[in-house]
């Protein structure tokens, strides 16, 4: 497998570097070994665990860095996204290990050098401030020996890049080869049976309609909604990022520290609690896409267990830069299935619908049928047009795959797509042709989204390959840090 994985050097260069961020530098490297209770074990990788209380510590020291609120490090998906980040490099260190990779002191010294914050310790005259080096060191609670390993571990991850990809994804005649593929043109024409020229050969009767319904509940469920108090905190141009930064930091603590009501940190900001009814798991309707209500992250705690069910104060999210926002449920609607008579119309136009689409799939079999025997029989089709996968026209999906895919040998042909909620369509493919003119800049965009992919295919496997390798092993999810357990 790792043989596999050394090729294509430029392409896996790029991807891999993507996902490997050095924050090794100023964190160091001592957590790889240590014991701790397996409640508070995460992820196991070659048996050393990656505990809550790591990741935690983590992702408040991001969070500072980052200048946000320390209280946003305690929401799981940010804690989340610092587990798969410590993992990754967990498994990457496991790889470099295992290969015994090392690196020289010149090379140590160079990327030393390439540190902005090294390279500001160089008196004018040339000499190195060791002092203030150690005392840099100091305030990231790191000594010289962890940071020289932790440097050293970045550089022998570049190693591993190096030594994974050596030469060039050999594509040039692959990707030559799908794109006149994908410009190869047929000559199409369509023959279209709709349920809308249906609809009215369908009556049914009060008891198919009773019927449908009886068996169809689900489809009559008004879902699941909340009614929402809100307090937005938005930074002022005019003020100073410090200022902000300490408002922010009260608006996190006081909803965090005072869960059951958002009047004490709207009372302390001077922030208006304002109210919106009616928010689904999909956002609040009829809002704008920044209001802070269509935010996915914001929805999605109002809709876990201690907002719905303990009404407490969602922690601080930050919706955009330098908008804060916090909300609490005021009231949960469970949802319920309607009564007949509230969605009798309803119930009406969906059976005739389908009724009438019946009908149509009905008609076209039938004609499909005999087209089969008769494929030179072009009567009801619309005026012919040429398609290919670069220019579709007006097919999609599954339609463009069957007809771009018949067999070019036994034409005309014809194939038959059914279109769900819509009808049928029969589309009859006469002759093909080859474009006389190429584009050029058509034809590298493709390549580049091919190397892409394949590039994107090759890491996959790779870090697959070393995290089985490593023995992976899930032992506990991140949790709330109200829920306690593993997360708290």
């Amino acid at each position: 497998m790792f043989d596999t994985v050394r090729k294509h050097q430029k392409l896996l260069q790029i991807v891999l570097m993507l996902f490997i961020v050095p924050s090794f530098a100023f964190f160091g490297i001592s957590s790889y070994s240590g014991f701790m209770d397996k409640e508070t074990d995460l992820v196991k990788v070659n048996g050393n665990a990656i505990t809550a209380q790591e990741v935690e510590s983590a992702a408040k020291r991001q969070a500072e860095r980052s200048g946000g609120s320390p209280q946003i490090a305690q929401s799981v998906q940010f804690r989340q996204a610092i587990l798969n980040e410590l993992l990754q490099q967990r498994i990457l260190g496991f790889a470099v290990a295992d290969l015994r990779l090392q690196v020289g002191k010149e090379a140590l010294v160079k990327s030393l050098q390439n540190i902005p914050q090294i390279r500001a310790l160089y008196k004018q005259d040339g000499t190195f401030d060791d002092v203030r080096f150690k005392q840099l060191l100091a305030s990231n609670g790191m000594n010289e020996e962890q940071f020289y390993a932790s440097q050293s571990f970045d550089l022998k991850i570049q190693q591993l890049v190096g030594s994974v990809a050596r030469t060039e994804l050999p594509t040039p005649k692959l990707s030559e080869a799908i794109s006149s593929l994908y410009e190869t043109e047929r000559e199409v024409q369509a023959l279209e049976f709709n349920a809308k020229d249906y609809l009215s050969k369908v009556n049914p009767t009060q008891a198919e309609l009773q019927s449908f319904y009886d068996a169809n509940t689900r489809l009559f469920e008004r879902p699941e909604f909340i009614d929402v108090d809100y307090i937005v905190l938005k930074a002022d141009p005019k003020e100073d990022a410090k200022s902000f930064n300490e408002k922010a930091d009260q608006f996190a603590n006081v909803t965090y520290d005072q869960p059951d009501s958002l009047k004490p940190a709207a009372d302390k900001l001077k922030l208006s609690v304002q109210t919106v009814k009616g928010v689904t798991r999909g956002g609040a309707t009829g809002v704008a896409k920044d209001h802070p209500l269509a935010n996915p992250k914001v929805v999605q705690a109002l809709y876990g267990d201690e907002a719905i069910k303990n009404k407490r104060n969602i922690e601080a999210v930050q919706v955009s830069p330098g908008v804060f926002v916090s909300a609490r449920v005021v009231t949960f609607h469970p949802a319920q299935t309607l009564p007949f008579k509230d969605v009798a119309q309803e119930v009406k136009r969906q059976v005739i619908q389908r009724a009438a689409e019946k009908l149509a799939v009905e008609a076209a079999s039938e004609k499909y049928a005999a087209l089969q025997k008769d494929p030179k029989d072009a009567s009801g089709f619309a005026k012919p047009i040429w398609v290919s996968r670069n220019k579709p026209s007006n097919l999609i999906g599954g339609a463009l795959d069957d007809v771009m895919s018949v067999n070019s040998d036994h034409l005309p042909t014809v194939v038959s797509v059914v279109n769900p909620g819509v009808g049928t369509a029969i589309y009859r493919i006469d002759q093909l042709r080859q474009p006389s003119d190429v584009d050029a800049q058509v034809h590298k965009a493709q390549a580049t989204q091919m190397q892409s992919l394949a590039a994107q295919s090759e890491f996959a496997g790779f870090m697959g390959f070393w995290r089985h390798a490593a023995g992976v092993k899930v032992i506990n999810s991140i949790k709330s840090m109200n829920s306690g357990g593993a997360g708290s």
